[in-house]
């Protein structure tokens, strides 16, 4: 199995989502600035398309770490991730 791993690089994230034909998003209708997302294929309803610029303001405002796996235990393309605080 493919261990997931954490960063708070901007340009490994951009890069690992982009691979994966991801966009950044934030939940519509969320309280503060928002919950971040990886939008993947078709957008979402409940998402709101974002700039790089304005995810990573939020990311870091939010004191951030990006959680994620590069492959599947089988070695396919992961889309696993999620946002965890740093502290």
């Amino acid at each position: 199995m493919s261990e997931a791993k954490t960063t708070d690089d901007h340009n490994e994230i951009q890069q690992w989502a982009e691979t994966r034909k991801g966009r950044p998003a934030k939940v519509k209708g969320a309280l503060n600035d928002g919950i971040l997302r990886i939008d993947f294929g078709e957008p979402e309803n409940g998402l709101e398309p974002i700039s790089w610029k304005e995810f990573f303001l939020i990311f870091d405002h939010n004191k951030l770490l990006f959680l994620h796996q590069d492959r599947t235990g089988d070695g396919k393309l992961s889309r696993f991730n999620k946002f965890v605080d740093r502290t």
